[in-house]
């Protein structure tokens, strides 16, 4: 059997468009002789859908466009996921589902079993959970249909399962002699190492091949890195798509170990496949919501640097512009280094001063204002002031503003309200600080596009004199551990200081994490690329008071 693994990038609620890039792979894989070919999980509707699954016109809509798919499965077997409608009078009205069809009709149906509720996932919501775990029969192989999570339940892979069953090891039982699994599996950073050795163990343990077909692209902030792959009984690679783009890749399970085997290059470090899921994100967010052009504000410094170099992988350079907004703290080496740094991307750059807006102000809300020494309220004016200009030419030119913070800002609340937090996507959202210079020096290994002193000055705000962020802050290093410990590991503040981390700066950084819940609150949404990303995959209360442990001694 000769299988096509469909790799696309859905875009929720656009069923005639993914309809049609189904008719297109399926085409493809017809022209290169397969006997199947498989898409994704809720591929028809796209993944996430999220309460649009509560609307009954969605549903139907779906359901119009599973009729649209099946209808080319003419001369090939066809697989695909879908929503369906519980056919129980008992549980939540729907299913997620998959089918597969050959000549227009249905061969076999499947109902998702394991429903994850954990990180950004909340299935169980809208979804009743399927119970039957056989395989079928098709073009002489026993076929053990999964969706996703369904193979996510291995006793041998994982040290506690979260699920009572393992509809993979059923499946066998009941003769499968081949494992398909559809998944939407989310991006983050490593996983594609755990899950490509979770595939093979499959694989290796039941001696079967095992096809996996991945989602690609960006809906909201969850990314898909595709890396949809084959493996034969042995857990050797047959197969496998490249990451972070559409790709057809065949699949042929009779081919002998001397025969060619189609394996697309991936990102072979951190660095690069972040940035790849950064620029997908950014470019799929800004086109998914209508948009075609972008606006960045430059300060000079690392982040904005790093945002725009994005923006212009992302969406070219015809549709980035920039906006320089110097202020009286504002160091001349920032004028020539954004200069700099447009030209070398080949962007327009517009430079505002905010002073007579900043003296405006000053005169209203701050009569008695020592130049000297700028409060907390001055510094946050500039601040705003930048983020209304910003807002002001989103208006004017309808383009999407893309704020610049990072994780690590973002974390502590070094960042303000209606100021530089302004904007419709948060690209760095979910990148550390650290990692942020990683990111610039790989877009720098092969030419410097961003200006090497931006990379060797130290981080400021620029709001007061001689202002640096190690004024309030540790250094970047120190935060960056301690926050990727406290918010991705769920680490409390005695695991911390066990770990090393100085009591006191301990203490301090959890505080701030803590009572900045809010901001995060009201943030543009960002682009995950971690294990756990501020949004709607970590739920923290706003107004609580748990003391932590050592606060209490």
């Amino acid at each position: 059997m000769r299988v096509a693994l469909a790799q696309i990038n859905p875009t929720i609620g656009d069923f005639t468009n993914n309809v049609g890039k189904i008719k297109k792979f399926t085409s493809l894989a017809l022209e290169r002789s397969c006997d199947l070919v498989v898409f994704s999980e809720l591929v028809l509707s796209g993944y996430p859908p999220r309460d649009l699954l509560e609307r009954s016109d969605f549903i139907e809509a779906n359901l119009q466009g599973l009729k649209q798919a099946a209808a080319y499965a003419r001369g090939i077997g066809l697989i695909c996921g879908y929503v369906d409608k519980n056919p129980s009078e008992e549980g939540n009205p729907l299913t997620n589902a998959a089918a597969l069809f050959e000549d227009g009709n249905r061969v076999a149906t499947v109902f998702k079993r394991l429903l994850p509720t954990y990180d950004v996932f909340d299935e169980s919501r809208f979804f009743e959970a399927g119970v039957d775990c056989s395989a079928f029969d098709y073009k002489g192989r026993r076929i053990g249909l999964t969706i996703c999570e369904d193979a996510w339940n291995d006793k041998d892979i994982f040290k506690r399962r979260i699920y009572h069953i393992d509809p993979v090891g059923l499946m066998i039982r009941d003769g499968a002699d081949l494992i398909i699994n559809i998944a939407a599996s989310p991006f983050h950073l490593g996983k594609h190492a755990f899950r490509s050795r979770m595939l093979r163990t499959i694989s290796r343990k039941y001696g079967v091949p095992v096809l996996y077909v991945n989602q690609v692209g960006g809906n909201d902030s969850v990314l898909f890195d595709g890396i949809s792959a084959a493996y034969d009984g042995t857990g050797s690679l047959r197969a496998r798509a490249g990451d972070f783009e559409e790709a057809l890749v065949i699949a042929d399970l009779e081919a002998t170990d001397s025969d060619p085997r189609q394996v697309h290059p991936i990102s072979d470090s951190d660095s690069e496949s972040l940035f790849k899921a950064l620029s997908m994100g950014t470019r799929d967010y800004v086109t998914k919501c209508g948009f075609s052009k972008v606006v960045v504000g430059l300060s000079g410094g690392i982040d904005s640097a790093l945002t725009v170099c994005i923006a212009v992988e992302a969406l070219g350079r015809k549709n980035v512009s920039a906006v320089f907004m110097p202020s009286r703290y504002t160091c001349e080496s920032n004028f020539v280094d954004t200069e700099n740094l447009s030209k070398n991307l080949g962007i327009p750059l517009t430079t505002i001063p905010i002073e007579p807006i900043f003296e405006s102000f000053l005169s209203c809300l701050s009569p008695d204002f020592n130049a000297a020494s700028p409060g907390l309220t001055e510094q946050n004016i500039q601040a705003r002031i930048r983020g209304t200009i910003l807002m002001g030419i989103s208006n004017r030119d309808g383009c999407l503003v893309l704020s610049t913070g990072n994780k690590s800002e973002l974390a502590v609340g070094y960042c303000t309200l209606y100021g530089d937090m302004n904007g419709g996507l948060a690209v760095l959202s979910d990148v550390s600080k650290s990692m942020v210079y990683d990111l610039a020096r790989f877009i720098n290994s092969r030419r410097e596009i961003i200006p090497d002193r931006i990379l060797k000055k130290k981080p400021s705000a620029e709001l007061k004199p001689n202002q640096t962020d190690q004024d309030d802050l540790p250094p970047y290093d120190i935060l960056d551990a301690i926050l990727k410990a406290y918010i991705e590991e769920s680490r409390g503040i005695d695991e911390l200081t066990r770990m090393g981390f100085d009591m006191h700066v301990v203490l301090d950084i959890v505080s701030r994490v803590d009572r900045n819940e809010y901001k995060r609150h009201q943030a543009a949404p960002g682009l995950k690329v971690t294990s756990r990303a501020f949004g709607y995959g970590r739920r923290y209360p706003i107004a609580q008071r748990y003391t932590h442990s050592l606060q209490k001694q």
